[in-house]
């Protein structure tokens, strides 16, 4: 039941059971599943209706009906949310992607700006601003099949944060639709700026972005990719570290790096690393002898306009990584920021894009990512995940603690990221014994001590909420709910607060 904004008063007053006229030549229960289903594919939230808007007014509209009827209401972008976080059952969803109008540029406090409907995908904004522009937003995420509003409402981070911070602080402007259903402008300088780092990572709580306002600056050419390989995480960790912490000229533009498994696994193991298998492999007798279970994978790159090999190289020299295991390709700005879409391919192909995904994305300070690495990666993760184990640092200075995001405490912390692609028994394990791992993992993280926080969330009950963003942060985050979203309609699906038990500020 796709509800088309000019029908939806007497749809959704069907739905609350105030409507007994005979609507089932308008329903369909398929649509509303699919709308029902994220990336994730574990959790089921069917709505009672599907609006897809096309302006900012039809948005304002909905969450003005949702609140006067009771409804709740989510935003649903791309749907890859993992834990249902986009859903709302028995309420309304929006679907952001009709909102992905034309993408326009002008000036910002900074420079040129692109002006971005919310239910734009990255993917799109790169087409628009490299092909017709030849610039590009400093910070990107790894999949680029999501939408504006969606990333910046938790974080958006990628090799490019240790530079130039996650994406939810490369923004200028936003606009918002409040929980109240009022269109709002806002920016730290021109006004609402409480707004602005409110829903910046705001997990949806207090208002819907429509659109928002985004630096640009000059796209590079091409793009030096290189990983290479370490067989002991405390040397892999000190040099991520040290790069990070580089400027100037001797500084890589990107910095990512993964675990992978010390055997030739086809799923987790030597096949991950080179950039082009058909033409690059890994030779496993360069490890040192008794390399242990895991590997780990630094993946850098730089921007440049010419053949730069031997800047590249000399950058390399002081980094101990497994001489004879380097991997090297030059390919141009878009092919290397649209690197995940092989893997997509791939994985609709074999049918792993639709199964499961039980994912786990934490934050740990680096104080305890070498301990982390000996308890999980090595004891509970030693077999691999079924997909890429990601583990890489940024700084905690580049990002904004006006903004809702939650990190550790620490000037560096490292993203881990267990992006799991289940396959069916006995190929793998299923996902419920994957999501039993997870648990593992953040249990241990708990046990030890360990200075974390989950990144995309996703909690049961409002007391582990309030751990997540510790007494202050929480506080902040009860007013702010307070403020915009009294009625507490929006986001239902990120299980923090529901329209049958409104928050109230401390």
């Amino acid at each position: 039941m796709i509800a088309y904004f000019e029908n939806l008063p007497r749809r959704l007053s069907a739905a609350a059971g105030e409507d007994d006229s005979n609507t089932s030549d308008e329903t369909n229960n398929d649509d509303l599943k699919s709308f029902g289903r994220d990336f994730g594919g574990m959790v089921t939230s069917v709505p009672a209706a599907v609006i897809q808007p096309s302006t900012t007014d039809e948005v304002a509209s909905a969450i003005r009906f949702a609140r006067a009827k009771g409804f709740a209401l989510a935003a649903r972008g791309n749907g890859h949310s993992i834990h249902g976080q986009a859903g709302a059952a028995g309420g309304l969803v929006l679907d952001m992607r009709r909102l992905a109008g034309p993408i326009g540029l002008t000036g910002g406090p900074g420079g040129p700006c692109a002006v971005v409907p919310a239910g734009a995908l990255w993917a799109e904004v790169l087409e628009w601003a490299v092909t017709k522009h030849r610039m590009a937003p400093p910070s990107w995420t790894d999949y680029l099949g999501l939408t504006v509003g969606g990333t910046l409402s938790n974080g958006g981070v990628s090799g490019q944060t240790f530079r130039h911070g996650p994406q939810v602080v490369n923004v200028s402007q936003l606009e918002v639709i409040t929980g109240d259903g009022e269109r709002r402008l806002c920016s730290p300088e021109a006004g609402e700026a409480d707004l602005f780092f409110a829903v910046l990572g705001g997990l949806g709580q207090f208002g819907v972005i429509t659109r928002a306002w985004i630096p640009l600056l000059p796209a590079p050419d091409a793009v030096k990719w290189i990983r290479v390989v370490y067989s002991d995480f405390a040397r892999y960790a000190s040099d991520a570290e040290s790069l990070v912490n580089r400027y100037g000229p001797d500084s890589f533009d990107y910095l990512e790096g993964f675990a992978f498994v010390n055997g030739d696994d086809p799923v987790n193991g030597y096949g991950l690393v080179p950039l082009d298998s058909g033409r690059q492999t890994f030779d496993p007798d360069r490890l040192p002898q008794g390399s242990g279970p895991l590997l780990y994978c630094l993946e850098l790159a730089l921007h440049c306009r010419h053949a730069d090999d031997k800047r590249a190289a000399e950058m390399l020299k002081p980094l101990g990584y497994v001489k004879g295991l380097e991997f090297c390709a030059k390919v141009s700005y878009v092919d290397f920021l649209s690197r995940v879409n092989h893997s997509e391919a791939e994985a609709r192909e074999n049918g792993t894009w639709d199964a499961p995904h039980p994912w786990l994305n934490i934050f740990v300070s680096a104080c305890d990512i070498v301990d982390f690495d000996r308890e999980v990666f090595r004891k509970i993760l030693r077999r691999g995940v079924g997909g890429p184990m990601l583990v890489y640092p940024m700084l905690r200075r580049k990002w904004d603690q006006r903004m809702s995001v939650s990190v550790p405490d620490g000037e560096i912390f490292y993203l881990v990221a267990l992006l799991r692609f289940a396959r069916s028994p006995p190929a793998g394990p299923s996902a419920e014994e994957m999501m039993a791992e997870n648990q593992a993992v953040v249990d241990r993280c708990r046990s030890a001590g360990y200075n974390y926080k989950l990144y995309l969330p996703h909690y049961r009950d409002q007391s582990q909420w309030a751990v997540h963003f510790g007494e202050n942060g929480w506080s902040r985050f009860l007013d702010r709910k307070v403020r915009y979203d009294p009625a507490a309609i929006l986001s239902p699906g990120q299980l923090i607060f529901s329209p049958e038990a409104p928050p109230h500020s401390r």
